[in-house]
């Protein structure tokens, strides 16, 4: 047959087009597999079907397989039928809730990987652990197989350490004080971090702030071999590749069933020896009650020794936001004024303190006396503007150099009182309305945390904008939904149903 290049992207699927009638004489159909060789290269492709798009005896290909190919339009390409990968028998166990080895998930994942497997197929598998969910064991041999698919990296260092957080409180600029305290007390943490999926920002949208994220391999070993630590994007390291797959699956359908193996892969691809997990717990976020954050730490540890890697893990408030700022630029702003010491916010230095801590102790070092010392003398700031300069950013740049959103709007109190909670959802839901993590200026800055003393009309919070629409469409979301409750006292009726609730439910998927 004949290439027709569609110019056409689909992420990493190798998708042909066939006319119907060259489908129906191969003898395959919509979503069937063909084996596409020329003479240079052999791939399989999923296919789909038309009757107008591709004329006989030519064959549609998206650019996966032009450029694997290396085709041009009118290329000859030699086209027949293929055999379903053989991890389909293995989807199809786990669907009727069999037990899976490690040699299953293997080809699982290594046919996601190559994009042998399709949406539907994929989605499947996804489904199936979220119903039936899987066994130590098994998330162990998931978490070997993601790694046994993507890159490996060595340090030749006395100590790798990492730390990573299950996700779920916005405002979490942990890990910008968290990596530089750490590397400047001697100890090697190469920080891979995710963006944001349904948050606000994730800690490569605030690190980007300061600094270029997207690093390669090289790139970011050099960074950590002259620092001791990085802050970098995972989505440009292809350590365990198969985690994007499986998310583009689970965020559609709100479900998490690969939490587990998907922290635990990531931290084995980059050589963690020492592994602290932060796991915030309380309303709005993954994990509600205290008990269900233990449940998951002893699995976490659990998994962490059968990989290697030496695991505690940090049960943390998770019931208002981390600090006063959400958004990327709000949030790296914040973190660096309170690592130069020109701000002491107390909920920010107290989880990351205690995280350092941890990893600290956990080496057998004294982690209170390193780490206070590493922030009272400015060392932690030093290793900071040593890993900005290093991932080619300023490493002069000052809190007031960063940008934030030039349209502001300020919430009001409509009552005298105290601020009895605030809602981590809504107020994440605001900075994303806002135009946050896209736009890096945009998001909210909390002038009343709980506890507070509030009188009427006093500000609560603020929203920054780059633009003026998404500044009302933020305003929108607070007409439907409170953010901040301010009253004399908590009252006991928390709200009366008087017919069948709509429930709403908050999905939090972040890596």
């Amino acid at each position: 047959m004949k290439a027709k290049i569609l110019g056409i992207e689909a992420g990493e699927k190798p998708i042909a087009v066939l006319h119907e009638d060259d489908a129906a004489d191969l003898g395959v159909h919509g979503l069937s597999r063909v084996t596409l060789k020329s003479d240079s290269a052999e791939m399989t492709a999923v296919i789909n079907t038309t009757h107008h798009a591709v004329e006989r005896g030519s064959i549609g290909v998206f650019d996966k397989i032009a450029t694997h190919m290396n085709l041009s339009n009118g290329a000859e390409v030699e086209v027949a039928a293929a055999m379903y990968p053989a991890s389909i028998s293995s989807i199809r166990a786990k669907m009727k809730n069999r037990r899976l080895s490690y040699e299953d998930f293997l080809e699982i994942v290594k046919d996601a990987v190559a994009g042998n497997l399709s949406e539907i197929e994929l989605t499947s598998f996804v489904t199936a652990l979220n119903s039936y969910g899987m066994d130590i064991e098994e998330n162990v041999s998931m978490a070997r197989a993601m790694v046994e698919t993507g890159r490996r990296l060595e340090f030749n260092a006395p100590y790798v350490v990492d730390k990573h957080s299950v996700g779920g409180v916005p405002g979490d600029k942990t890990t910008l004080l968290l990596v530089p305290i750490v590397a400047a007390c001697g100890l090697t943490i190469p920080k891979t971090s995710s963006r944001a999926i349904t948050s606000a920002a994730g800690t490569a949208d605030r690190a980007e702030v300061l600094m270029p994220v997207a690093l390669n391999v090289d790139e970011m070993k050099a960074v950590v071999n002259k620092t001791g630590g990085c802050i970098v994007w995972g989505g440009s390291l292809e350590l365990a590749p198969a985690d994007d797959i499986f998310i583009r699956i689970e965020y559609p359908l709100s479900i998490d069933p690969l939490l587990m193996p998907s922290i635990m892969s990531k931290k084995k691809a980059v050589g963690a020896e020492y592994l602290v997990v932060d796991i915030p717990c309380g309303r709005g976020t993954k994990l509600k009650t205290i008990g269900d954050a233990d449940l998951l730490a002893k699995d976490m540890i659990e998994m962490g020794n059968r990989l290697g890697i030496r695991t505690e893990c940090a049960i943390t408030y998770g019931e208002q936001p981390i600090g006063r700022t959400i958004g990327p630029a709000l949030e790296a702003k914040e973190a660096l004024e309170l690592i130069m010491r020109k701000k002491a916010i107390p909920d920010v230095l107290d989880k990351a303190k205690h995280i350092a801590y941890m990893l600290l102790n956990m080496v057998g070092k004294d982690g209170p006396k390193l780490v206070d010392e590493a922030l009272k003398s400015g060392k932690a700031e030093e290793k900071l503007r040593q890993i900005i300069f290093e991932q080619g950013g300023d490493s002069q740049v000052q809190p007031e150099d960063i940008e934030i959103g030039k349209y502001g709007m300020d919430i009001h109190a409509d009552r005298s009182g105290f601020v009895l909670w605030l809602n981590n959802h809504v107020l994440s839901t605001v900075a994303r309305a806002a135009g946050s993590p896209s736009d890096k200026g945009a998001g909210v800055y909390l002038h009343k945390k709980i506890g507070d003393t509030v009188q009427k009309d006093e500000r609560l919070f603020t929203i920054y904008a780059d633009k003026a629409r998404k500044l009302k469409r933020a305003k929108d979301v607070l007409e439907e939904e409170e953010a901040v409750a301010v009253g004399e006292r908590m009252e006991m009726l928390v709200h009366a149903v008087r017919e069948n609730p709509l429930h709403k439910k908050s999905f939090i998927l972040e890596r």
